[in-house]
């Protein structure tokens, strides 16, 4: 994955170098990592220690989102679900249940948005939007994580969001899985979460994705059985960002 800087608004679609061989991913060569840094946005959590932090993207629903949810309540796993406008409006109930579950809800804007090409204040009305509609179904007045539409962000982005609460939260582990017409398969989805497991790593999943669906238990089962912990976002005591260069 490469991390490029485009446009007048110093923009940058978040990349990283893929972990091999259980070695750390890499967001040196981006362009973006001390912005990063600056902002406390997370990329990694502790990697000394075997745990891992599972994320969801749910811009709109495909029918999977309650297996997701049913595997994590058997394997008492928790997430964290980044939502849109069009989710919240569409599909409150499954919105009731993450939390009702103890998973967090995570604000992934009201319109999907390039939030770089916006205004301070269309940010913040974007994601306040969000955390209004999540509010109102579930009780929880509280929201603390953003994840930038198609990971799409710059300086001004990661400090307005900030500055309005929120924790930017990227990823290590990801792969092109949000194509619905190009499914491979649960093995495909396992072998390319599992190659790419590192400690302290950030999964990024859509759960669009028929396949992550079907492999998600799976993938839980064998990082545990690896000596992984998954935690909630909540429970991440320590922030890193790779080797430092």
């Amino acid at each position: 994955m490469v991390g490029t800087a485009f446009g007048a608004s110093g923009a940058f679609h978040f990349g990283f170098k893929k972990s091999v061989g259980g070695q750390l991913p890499s967001i040196n060569e981006e362009g973006f990592k001390d912005i990063v840094m600056k902002h406390g946005a997370i990329f990694l959590g502790n990697t000394e220690q075997k745990e891992l932090y599972l994320t969801f993207d749910n811009g709109y629903e495909n029918g999977f989102t309650s297996q997701v949810l049913d595997v994590l309540k058997e394997k008492q796993v928790p997430a964290v679900f980044f939502v849109t406008g069009h989710y919240v409006k569409d599909q409150p109930d499954l919105v009731k249940r993450m939390a009702a579950e103890g998973h967090l809800v995570g604000n992934h804007s009201w319109s999907h948005p390039d939030m770089t090409q916006l205004s301070a204040e269309q940010i913040r009305s974007e994601l306040e939007k969000v955390k209004e509609g999540v509010t109102a179904l579930t009780g929880q007045p509280m929201m603390s994580y953003l994840r930038p539409p198609r990971g799409i962000f710059n300086d001004n982005v990661l400090a307005v969001s900030k500055d309005s609460g929120y924790t930017n939260v990227f990823w290590s582990v990801a792969y092109k899985d949000w194509d619905v017409n190009s499914q491979k398969g649960p093995s495909y989805a396992y072998e390319q979460v599992m190659k790419q497991l590192h400690p302290g790593a950030v999964i990024l999943l859509h759960t669009v994705s028929k396949d992550n669906a079907g492999a998600l238990g799976a993938i839980i089962e064998e990082a545990k059985k690896q000596g992984y912990v998954f935690k909630s976002l909540d429970q991440m005591e320590t922030k890193t960002y790779g080797t430092e260069r």
